[in-house]
């Protein structure tokens, strides 16, 4: 059967299809959509589950979304989920897909969150420019003792993140809708955090992506708000600073371009053992900066 027009149409051939059909419409990425269309379709959460043979309904969901995806409509937003440090999320149209490399400043914020629990006991994070929850989920589902807060300005991201807490089951993740640069922002937390994990918009004018998938992603998500892109971040940066606890620590993902940008704001702020950690491809692209330490005395998480 040819692109499962009738009848039964074996695992082998769909697959051998729709790699045809991608590497036409000039996918990067070929091999794993295959897999990941082919679970989709035949609802199997591994490629051992697939059927030998696609029916009539699989087949059917397979065709068309092989010709969404070929049409460079993103993956995600042809299956509606994405997957994030084992997590798998709901994901839509209107909402900043998540990247890879995102789940190494998650696990970042993780780290650091358990290392403050292993010394006093609890932990407290927030997620600034929070998206589809995906980094406040992965913290709040990975530490433990740990409150986590995650903010998020516009509408449809937030709704997906209201979404996506209650799918996966961690009531104890709070979401604030609210400008992640508004000093009135989770005002009652000023000085009481330990980690302020944030991946903000940062793109720069001049490194605007050219896959027509990146395209679907909102600009307010993607651009940062100058030519160099570190207006927002420098923004955000400063609101971290009054959150955290004397010591606390602001991660935050930027372009590898502005390693140096961002970490001579950290400096400009006062804060210190500030540096720039890799992504997977080895790119330097997350500042670690810590607030300057204090005798201020701070309030417990179990407050």
């Amino acid at each position: 059967m040819i692109g499962g027009d009738m009848g039964t149409w074996s695992i082998t051939d769909a697959r051998a299809w729709a790699r045809e059909r991608l590497t036409t419409a000039g996918i990067d990425s070929v091999d794993a959509d295959v897999r990941e269309l082919l679970e989709w379709a035949c609802d199997a959460s591994s490629q051992w589950e697939l059927p030998a043979e696609l029916n009539e309904d699989q087949a059917e969901k397979l065709r068309s979304a092989v010709g969404e995806r070929a049409l460079r409509i993103p993956l995600q937003h042809v299956t509606s989920r994405m997957f994030f440090r084992g997590l798998t999320l709901a994901a839509r149209p209107g909402v900043f897909v998540v990247r890879p490399e995102t789940e190494v400043l998650a696990g970042l914020a993780i780290d650091e969150a358990m290392s403050v629990v292993s010394r006093r006991g609890e932990a407290r994070v927030v997620d600034l420019c929070a998206g589809s929850g995906a980094i406040g989920l992965a913290v709040a589902i990975e530490t433990t003792r740990t409150e986590v807060w995650a903010v998020e300005k516009e509408a449809e991201p937030f709704a997906l993140a209201c979404q996506n807490r209650d799918a996966v089951g961690v009531p104890c993740l709070h979401l604030e809708r609210g400008d992640a640069t508004d000093p009135a922002t989770l005002a009652h937390l000023d000085g009481m955090v330990d980690v302020v994990v944030t991946n903000p918009p940062y793109v720069p004018a001049d490194e605007m992506p050219t896959q027509p998938e990146a395209s679907a992603d909102p600009h307010v998500a993607l651009y940062g708000g100058s030519p160099d892109g570190t207006e927002i971040p420098a923004r955000v940066a400063r609101r971290a600073l009054t959150l955290l606890r004397p010591g606390g620590v602001l991660l935050m993902e930027h372009s590898p371009t502005q390693e140096e940008a961002m970490a001579a704001l950290a400096a400009e702020l006062g804060m210190t053992d500030i540096t720039t950690l890799p992504d997977l491809a080895g790119r330097r692209r997350f500042l670690s900066a810590r607030a300057p330490e204090s005798t201020k005395p701070t309030a417990s998480v179990t407050q």
